[in-house]
C-alpha cells in the first residue's frame, strides 16, 4: 500500500503527482494523484557489470511519469565522477544517470554514451554545465547522437538549444540555485529544474535546501517538476523532499563514495574521513563559488583572497598548480591536501562505498519508510 505523507490520511497532495510533459513530445498533460507504488525487478550493476535481480517498490511521481524511470532519484551529473559505469548503475536500478560532461576531452562523450549503451536500454542523461554559445552546435548534436534522454545545464540553456533538444524528442532541465532562476528556465521551455541548496557540492548558491525548494515548488506552481538537491543522502532527505512539493531528489556526494564512480587516488577515503563541517564555499578552484573539501589550497585563498582570479583563469591557474585533477583517469595520484574534492554537507554521513544501484534501491526504501512514521505521527 502506498503511504501517505504528513498530513493526508490516505492521499498525496496533487501536486506531488501533477502536470506530466510525455517523453514523445513536451506537452501538458494529467497524471492522477498519488505516490504510487508496485512491485518491480530492478536489476543492481555492481563493479563488475554483472546484475543481481532485487524486488522494490516503485515510487510514481510526475518525475518518474516525465522520465520514464522507476524511482525519482536522479544520478547528478558530476564532472570528473559520472562516467559510464555510474550512469549506466543508477539507469539500470531504475533511477536516472547522468554525465558529467564538463571536464570531458572533445569525443569523449560519444565514447561514453557508447559504453552505457552498450549495457543497458534505460534512458540516461547529459550534464553540459553551461551551454554557451560555442558549446552548443557540437554538444547538443552530441546528445542527440548518442541516445540520450536529458540534457541538463548548469549555467543557463539559450532557447536555440531547447528547440533543438525537442526537436529531437530530449527533455531538458536546468539547474537553479534562485527562485527566479527557476521562473526564468520555465519560461524559456526547460522541462524540469532542478532546486540546489547551497548545501550541495560543487558549483552551488547561497540559499539552504529546506529554503529554497518550497519557494521554487510555489513559484513554478505545479507547471513543470521540481527537483530537490543539495545535502541530500539517503531516503530521508528524497521523503522530504516529496513533502517540500518536489518530485523527486537530484544526488551527487553520495554517489562518489561508490565502486562505480571514477576518481582520483584519495578522493573517495577523504570523503569517509570528512566530517559534515569539512566543507567550504570557495572561488580557489573555479573562480565561482563552489563547496569543496577544506585543505590547504582553500585555505590560503581564504586568507588570500586578492590572489584570486575570475573565471575561468582560476581553472587555469589551479590547473597550472597541479592541484585540478577531475576527469583525469582513475588512479591519478594526487595531493589531497590541494587538490579540487567537490563535496556537500552530506558528506559527514558518508562512512563507506556502497554500490551505485544498492544505493538507488535504499533511497526508495528509506523514503517509504520515513513517510510511513511521518504519517503515523499524525495518526
Amino acid at each position: 500500500m502506498a503511504p501517505a505523507l504528513p498530513g493526508s490520511p490516505g492521499r498525496v497532495p496533487d501536486r506531488v503527482l501533477g502536470p506530466r510533459r510525455p517523453r514523445d513530445r513536451p506537452g501538458p498533460g494529467l497524471v492522477p494523484a498519488g505516490l504510487g507504488h508496485s512491485t518491480a525487478t530492478t536489476r543492481r550493476p555492481d563493479p563488475g557489470r554483472t546484475s543481481t535481480v532485487a524486488t522494490v517498490a516503485t515510487m510514481r511521481t510526475r518525475l518518474t511519469e516525465l522520465l520514464d524511470i522507476q524511482h525519482p532519484v536522479m544520478l547528478a551529473g558530476m564532472g570528473g565522477v559520472s562516467y559510464h559505469r555510474l550512469v549506466a548503475a543508477v539507469s539500470e536500478a531504475g533511477g536516472i544517470g547522468t554525465f558529467g560532461a564538463s571536464t570531458m576531452r572533445p569525443g569523449e562523450l560519444v565514447d561514453e554514451m557508447a559504453e552505457v549503451r552498450a549495457v543497458t536500454s534505460k534512458p540516461f542523461g547529459v550534464d553540459l554545465l553551461q551551454a554557451m554559445a560555442g558549446q552548443v552546435e557540437q554538444g547538443v548534436q552530441d546528445v542527440i547522437d548518442g541516445g540520450a534522454s536529458v540534457f541538463v545545464a548548469g549555467l543557463g540553456v539559450p532557447r536555440e538549444a531547447i528547440d533543438e533538444l525537442h526537436r529531437a524528442n530530449i527533455l531538458v532541465g536546468s539547474m537553479c540555485g534562485k527562485v527566479r532562476h527557476a521562473v526564468a528556465a520555465v519560461a524559456s521551455g526547460c522541462d524540469f529544474v532542478v532546486a540546489q541548496g547551497t548545501e550541495g557540492g560543487g558549483h552551488t548558491g547561497t540559499v539552504a535546501t529546506l529554503a529554497l525548494v518550497p519557494q521554487v515548488v510555489d513559484a513554478i506552481d505545479g507547471k513543470v517538476p521540481v527537483v530537490a538537491a543539495g545535502g541530500i543522502f539517503d531516503g530521508r532527505g528524497l521523503a522530504a523532499a516529496l513533502t517540500l512539493g518536489a518530485d523527486g531528489v537530484w544526488v551527487g556526494t553520495r554517489f562518489i563514495a561508490t565502486p562505480e564512480a571514477r576518481a582520483v587516488n584519495g578522493y573517495k577515503e577523504a570523503l569517509l574521513a570528512t566530517a559534515e563541517d569539512g566543507t567550504v564555499i570557495s572561488r580557489a578552484y573555479t573562480g565561482k563559488t563552489c563547496r569543496v573539501l577544506r585543505n590547504e589550497w582553500t585555505n590560503h585563498f581564504e586568507a588570500h583572497p586578492d590572489e584570486l582570479q575570475p573565471f575561468p583563469q582560476q581553472i587555469i591557474a589551479a590547473a597550472e598548480a597541479g592541484v585540478a585533477h577531475l576527469g583525469h583517469p582513475e588512479g591519478t595520484e594526487v595531493d589531497v591536501t590541494r587538490e579540487f574534492m567537490p563535496a556537500g554537507q552530506g558528506v559527514g554521513a558518508i562512512d563507506s562505498l556502497v554500490p551505485a544501484g544498492e544505493l538507488v534501491v535504499r533511497f526508495v526504501e528509506e523514503a517509504e519508510a520515513a513517510l510511513h512514521r511521518a504519517g503515523a505521527s499524525l495518526a
